[in-house]
């Protein structure tokens, strides 16, 4: 060992820089001597019986090489599993096991993504889908996104035109209001389904944050957009699987029309969610005398935009009584 390297014996004397041992510049040099190693002639002087050799370029070489045979055996469409080793603005690196891809802040999650530390942490394990490998640039795409469950395609596969969902309303727009339909979906209310009568603004019907219910009047997958009617929603009709479940086949007739037989009045019922209170409310509030002894609870009609008003803390006197109904017999 010397200032500034090393000098190793090829049969005559060679230099070895400091810079030159490993990829990266290492600090302490004495664990090397003693040691056989393989090295790049990068300098020859014959004249001055100067060598110059380079261990770096070796390593560099033969791990192009390890590349390669890395690169050529990874196919697109295929998961492997990794550690995360770099977090950075535009997305997070893997390592794979050889080769670092990256997984662009795009393709981290399904849902919008701030920056890439919300979602995956130096250290981590986990999962990715190739997307493309580049030969020659020598650059793995890999995704975490297309190893999870698309949410548009599932809500596409649990729900139908015609369906009636319970939605927040996130923002108004000049020509409608978007609404929360689901984790991370949202559908659009044009201003022409937002009410029977003419409505100029959005906010002359709902407000940011409001809950209503809503139907499904188209769902396009390919191009991610939902369609939704606030005017329809209060014609009643068939309610989606969720609701359903939650409260009992007994509240449903064949066709999937809620039909408000149930008495909440004389049952305890803690509901867990906004939604099972809009329809425990409003079935305690047409629950009739005449109901219990089975006849069906008069329906009374109300304008749709009063379904926001539920919510734990809401008065008795702000209970929807616009959720879905029986929709009439053709």
């Amino acid at each position: 060992m010397v200032k500034g390297g090393l000098i190793v014996d090829i049969g005559l004397r060679g230099f070895l820089p400091a810079s030159l041992v490993e990829l990266r510049r290492v600090r302490e040099l004495q664990p090397y001597v003693g040691r056989i190693i393989e090295a790049k002639i990068i300098e020859l002087d014959r004249n001055r019986n100067n060598v110059v050799l380079s261990r770096r370029a070796w390593l560099e070489e033969a791990q192009k090489e390890q590349r390669g045979d890395f690169l050529t055996n990874l196919k697109p469409g295929e998961r492997r599993k990794g550690t995360v080793s770099s977090v950075v603005n535009f997305g997070a690196f893997v390592d794979l096991g050889g080769m670092d891809g990256l997984v662009h802040v795009s393709e981290l999650s399904w849902k919008h993504v701030d920056h890439p530390s919300s979602v995956v942490q130096v250290g981590d394990e986990i999962e990715v889908e190739v997307l493309d490998v580049d030969l020659d640039k020598e650059r793995i795409s890999l995704s975490l996104k297309a190893t999870q469950a698309d949410p548009w395609q599932e809500f596409a596969d649990s729900h139908q035109v015609g369906q009636l969902v319970y939605g927040r309303i996130t923002k108004l727009v000049p020509f409608g209001a978007f609404v929360q339909v689901g984790d991370g979906i949202e559908g659009l209310v044009h201003i022409s389904e937002m009410a029977a009568h003419h409505v100029d603004l959005p906010e002359q019907v709902v407000n940011p944050g409001e809950e209503l219910w809503v139907k499904i009047i188209e769902i396009d997958l390919q191009r991610r957009r939902i369609s939704l009617s606030i005017k329809q929603a209060a014609e009643g009709g068939e309610v989606s699987e969720e609701y359903r479940e939650a409260f009992g086949a007994h509240a449903y007739d064949a066709e999937g029309n809620y039909i408000g037989n149930y008495d909440y009045t004389e049952t305890e019922f803690t509901p867990e969610t906004e939604a099972q209170a809009a329809w425990a409310d409003y079935a305690t509030e047409h629950s009739a005398p005449e109901a219990a002894a089975g006849e069906a609870a008069p329906v009374a009609e109300a304008p749709v935009a009063d379904v926001a008003d539920v919510g734990p803390d809401a008065a008795p006197a702000e209970v929807p009584v616009e959720a879905p109904v029986e929709a009439p017999a053709e």
